[in-house]
C-alpha cells in the first residue's frame, strides 16, 4: 500500500485526479486529492492574498494531520511549484517525487518568470486590481475528447495572482528525496516543460518518461500515468496508452 498526495495544477481541483485515483484506491493505496485554498471546491475560500506559501501549507497540513510517511507526492504543472515547497520543507516523509508535465523551480523563481513569453505578457498586461487570472482553455492545453474539454473549462476556475508571481524559497533539501521522477507530456507542444524534460535526462537521479498526449495528462491518459506512477519506469522509457 503506498502514500499518494496528488496537487492539482493552476485554475483546476482535485476533482481533475479523478481518472487516476479512483483505480488506485480499488488497488488499496491511500489515495488524497485535496483541491488548493481559492481552488475547486475551495473556491468560495479565494481572496487576493493567498499566494504560493498559502498552497504549501495546505499540503503540509494534510501530510501532518493525516500522520503520512513515505509519502509519493505528485504534481501538475503549477503543482510542480507546490510539491517543490512542501518536499523541501518535509524530506524525511517524502519517498518520491513526481513532476507531472510541471514546472521544477529553482531558489527564487516564481512561476510568472518560467511561462512562455506570450503567456508572461498576457498576465502581466492585466490591470493590478485583477487578482484573479482567468483560466487557460482546455482546447489550449490538447484536451483531446470534446466532452471532456467541456467538463475541464466548466470546473476551472480563476488563479490568485500571487500564486504566480510570489518567489519560492528552497533550502535544496527537496533534492535528498529518494526518487526524483518527471513525467513530459511529449504532445503540448506550445510547453514550458519541454526543457525540463530535456536537461534532467542527463542527471542520474532522475528518471523522466514521456506520454503522447496534451498537458491535462491526468484526464487524456489516466491509465498510462497511472502505471508510471504504481510500476515505475526506467529513465527514458516512453509510455503511451
Amino acid at each position: 500500500m503506498a502514500n499518494y498526495v496528488f496537487v492539482h495544477g493552476a485554475w483546476h481541483g482535485g476533482w481533475c485526479w479523478r481518472r487516476i485515483a479512483e483505480p488506485l484506491r480499488r488497488e488499496g493505496h491511500r489515495v488524497f486529492t485535496p483541491s488548493l485554498t481559492g481552488l475547486g471546491d475551495r473556491a468560495h475560500l479565494a481572496l487576493p492574498e493567498i499566494d504560493l506559501d498559502r498552497h504549501m501549507a495546505d499540503i503540509a497540513a494534510l501530510i501532518e494531520s493525516e500522520e503520512l510517511a513515505d509519502v509519493i507526492l505528485v504534481g501538475h504543472s503549477y503543482g510542480g511549484m507546490v510539491i517543490t515547497g512542501v518536499a523541501d520543507r518535509m524530506a524525511t516523509l517524502v519517498k518520491e517525487l513526481v513532476y507531472v508535465d510541471a514546472f521544477v523551480p529553482a531558489d527564487g523563481e516564481a512561476v510568472m518568470q518560467l511561462l512562455g513569453p506570450n503567456r508572461r505578457r498576457q498576465f502581466e498586461s492585466l490591470p493590478p486590481e485583477i487578482w484573479l487570472l482567468p483560466p487557460i482553455s482546455a482546447e489550449e492545453f490538447g484536451v483531446r475528447d470534446g466532452a471532456d474539454r467541456d467538463w475541464v473549462d466548466r470546473r476551472c476556475v480563476g488563479m490568485p495572482r500571487r500564486c504566480f508571481t510570489q518567489p519560492i524559497r528552497l533550502t535544496g533539501a527537496w533534492q535528498r528525496v529518494p526518487r526524483l521522477t518527471y513525467v513530459l507530456a511529449a504532445q503540448y507542444l506550445r510547453s514550458p516543460f519541454h526543457r525540463y524534460a530535456e536537461a534532467l535526462r542527463a542527471d542520474p537521479r532522475w528518471r523522466v518518461a514521456e506520454i503522447a498526449c496534451g498537458h491535462e495528462v491526468m484526464i487524456d491518459a489516466p491509465d498510462a500515468l497511472r502505471w508510471l506512477l504504481r510500476d515505475g519506469a526506467a529513465s527514458g522509457e516512453r509510455a503511451a496508452q
